[in-house]
């Protein structure tokens, strides 16, 4: 399988910097792993919209895939109350 190509929106790095340091290393970790598996066990994809989420402990991470440019767009992460405003 080809690996991905992940990419962070800019307001993403400001959700990451806010979240604690104990949990944004797996945070990161776990979007770092899209590249290899962009659909792996876990995710889920979002009713009417072309992205998926994946948790990361309390975390969310919402991202959409480009399977014809091998791209993945980190849409959005924040606790779980947070990401789908």
């Amino acid at each position: 399988m080809a690996a991905y190509s992940v990419f962070l929106r800019k307001s993403v790095r400001d959700d990451i910097e806010s979240i604690p340091k104990r949990d944004r290393k797996n945070i990161l970790a776990r979007i770092a792993a899209l590249s290899t598996e962009p659909r792996s066990y876990g995710c889920e994809k979002l009713s009417d919209q072309e992205r998926y989420r994946v948790r990361q402990g309390r975390y969310r991470i919402v991202y959409s895939i480009q399977d014809d440019e091998l791209t993945v767009w980190v849409i959005k992460v924040g606790h779980r109350k947070d990401v789908y405003r």
